[in-house]
């Protein structure tokens, strides 16, 4: 195929450096297939989506990620709503966005090949989910899972250790966490219909999985216009740690107190019925405290895939 035009924005530290690695290798093989590429690595995440966006206005065939789920919500959040396709070099530790895309992990040369076929053909449209404020202009987008209960809570403390990697370290944060966890407060509505109560787990899904592959929301699909909001009653500490292996392999949503429903706009709000809910997490990166709405926008990112 002849030659894009590819801007690439790598995260050095993703998988304990694997990141910089795999962005260099990633580069040298893209120009050694006649590609002209840009790198648009900051020295943080902003300058990288300032630059990024920049990139976009003066003119690019596609944005190239490289890392984990965090740097793909980087990138959605330049390509949603726009023609502009979104590539993905998984090189995190967890990579549940590549994963929902069948998209190779901690290989280059098949991330290349995957690149390419997605340049020739147009790649796949998938969902994105627009959230912040309700009220507000301001928004951001994620392509995968939005966590507003004890999995936020858990996504936060994780993301202050360095080991171990991967799943291991969510473990980790669960047990650390169940110290101070007491079911929280919410008031949440479902597409108009309101449900108050106090929860353990509050999980807005576009995609199936979170974690490093713990299925939280097996049966979500990123391109069916709906999003999946898995809820789990008020549990004790015991009932939690019965609960949580249970996410693993996705059965948890058989469990009697978990509720799924689908919907295509979900507010979230916190409640006098219980404490106040942790600052929600998505993609596995930082979105804010409470109220928040999460809304579905089909076929918003043209993935690489």
């Amino acid at each position: 195929m002849s030659g894009a035009r590819l801007g690439v924005v790598v995260n050095p530290t993703a998988g304990h450096g694997r990141g910089a690695r795999r962005g260099h290798q990633l580069v040298e093989a893209l120009e050694r297939r006649g590609h002209e590429v840009r790198d648009l690595t900051g020295a943080t995440p902003e300058a990288a989506l300032g630059r990024a966006r920049q990139a976009v206005v003066d003119g690019l065939d596609a944005l190239v990620v490289v890392g984990g789920d965090g740097m793909v919500h980087l990138g959605v959040n330049v390509v949603a709503g726009t023609d502009l396709p979104l590539g993905v070099v998984a090189a995190g530790s967890g990579n549940d966005i590549a994963r929902a895309g069948d998209l190779p992990l901690h290989d280059v040369s098949a991330s290349v090949a995957a690149l390419e076929r997605g340049l020739e053909h147009g790649g796949r449209q998938v969902d994105a989910v627009r959230t912040g404020p309700p009220g507000y202009e301001a928004t951001r987008w994620f392509l995968a899972v939005l966590s507003a209960g004890f999995d936020a809570a858990v996504n936060a403390r994780a993301n202050t250790y360095v080991r171990p990697r991967g799943t291991a370290r969510y473990v980790r944060a669960v047990l650390d966490e169940l110290v101070r966890f007491r079911p929280y407060g919410y008031r949440v509505t479902l597409d108009g219909e309101v449900w108050e109560q106090r929860s353990t787990l509050v999980s807005v899904a576009n995609t199936s999985s979170f974690g490093g592959g713990m299925r939280i929301a097996p049966d979500a699909t990123w391109d069916d216009g709906l999003l999946d909001v898995v809820i789990a009653g008020p549990l004790s500490r015991t009932g939690l740690i019965g609960l949580f292996p249970r996410v693993f392999p996705g059965t948890h949503v058989r469990h009697p107190a978990c509720t799924v429903v689908r919907a295509r706009s979900v507010l979230l709000e916190p409640s006098h019925a219980g404490p106040l809910p942790p600052v929600a997490y998505a993609d596995g990166e930082r979105v804010g405290p409470l109220p928040l709405l999460a809304e579905v926008v089909p076929s918003a990112v043209r993935l690489l895939a």
